[in-house]
C-alpha cells in the first residue's frame, strides 16, 4: 500500500493535448546501453551494481513540454551569444497558463548570478536559459523534492542546475536553469526535442541530523566483510539491499 503520494498538476489543456508526454517513474527511462548489458560471475558489469540501479530507478522522470532549439555560443553579427527558439512561437493565453517557453517569454539568468561558478565557465560564461515547467508537483507535509539531471543518465548536451524545494508548501511551478555542456561542445547546434527526459526528481522527508565520529565495530565489520566475500556476485542486494518503489 502507497502512503505517500507526488502529485503532478497542470492546466487541463495541457493535460489534455500531452497524455504521451506525462511526468513518468525514472525505472521506465532506463537506458539502453544498460539494458543491453549482462552480469554474471564470468562478467561483472555494473549491471550487478545496486546502488548504481537505485539511481537509475530512483523518483520520477519530467520531460521537454515542447521543442527548444538552440544555437549555443554561435557567432552572430561578432558576438559570441547563445540564441533559444521553440516550437511555441505565438505569444498567447494559452502559453502563460501552461507556463511554457514562447519568443517573448524566454527567461534568463544574467552571468553575474553565477559568477565564479563552474556551471558559468562550463556554458561559456553566456547566460543562463531557463526551461519553463507546466507542472506543479506537490508531496505529502514534511516532504521535499530534490531536482538533479538524470542520474547516470544525463543527455551529454545540458543540464539542469540541480534545486531542492518544500514542494509540501511551494504552489507554484518549479523551473529549471540549463547549462550547457561546453566542456564537450564548444559551439553546439541542437534542437533539445519534445518529450527528451531532462529532470529527476526525487522526494524525501525533511529531517533533522547530526554528525559524529566514531571508531568502527570490529566484530560486524569483519563479519560483513566476510559475508561479502561468500558469494561471487549479488552480495550487496542478498543482505544490505532495501528495494525502493516508486510508481
Amino acid at each position: 500500500m502507497f502512503e505517500n503520494i507526488i502529485a503532478f498538476e497542470a492546466a487541463e489543456e495541457f493535460i489534455e493535448n500531452n497524455q504521451d508526454n506525462l511526468p513518468i517513474p525514472a525505472k521506465i527511462n532506463m537506458p539502453e546501453w544498460y539494458k543491453k548489458l549482462e552480469n554474471s560471475a564470468d562478467n561483472k558489469t555494473v549491471k550487478g551494481c545496486i546502488p548504481f540501479l537505485d539511481t537509475l530507478t530512483a523518483g520520477y522522470i519530467l520531460k521537454m513540454p515542447l521543442d527548444f532549439h538552440v544555437k549555443h555560443n554561435v557567432l552572430h553579427e561578432g558576438v559570441n551569444q547563445t540564441g533559444v527558439t521553440t516550437s511555441q512561437r505565438c505569444v498567447n493565453e494559452f502559453s502563460e497558463k501552461i507556463n511554457l517557453n514562447y519568443q517573448e517569454r524566454m527567461e534568463i539568468h544574467p552571468p553575474k548570478q553565477l559568477k565564479g561558478s563552474p556551471y558559468l565557465e562550463k556554458n561559456k560564461n553566456l547566460p543562463i536559459h531557463k526551461i519553463m515547467n507546466p507542472w506543479i508537483i506537490k508531496t505529502p507535509p514534511g516532504y521535499s523534492t530534490l531536482f538533479v539531471p538524470p542520474l547516470n543518465n544525463t543527455d551529454d548536451r545540458f543540464s539542469i542546475i540541480p534545486g531542492i524545494v518544500d514542494t509540501d508548501t511551494f504552489n507554484l511551478e518549479v523551473n529549471f536553469p540549463i547549462v550547457f555542456n561546453g566542456d564537450k561542445y564548444p559551439s553546439l547546434t541542437t534542437t533539445l526535442e519534445r518529450g527528451t527526459p531532462y529532470v529527476q526528481l526525487i522526494p524525501f522527508k525533511r529531517q533533522k541530523w547530526k554528525m559524529k565520529v566514531t571508531k568502527r565495530d570490529e566484530q560486524k565489520f569483519k563479519k560483513d566483510k566476510f559475508f561479502m566475500q561468500k558469494f561471487i556476485i549479488n552480495n550487496y542486494k542478498r543482505k544490505f539491499w532495501s528495494k525502493k518503489s516508486f510508481k
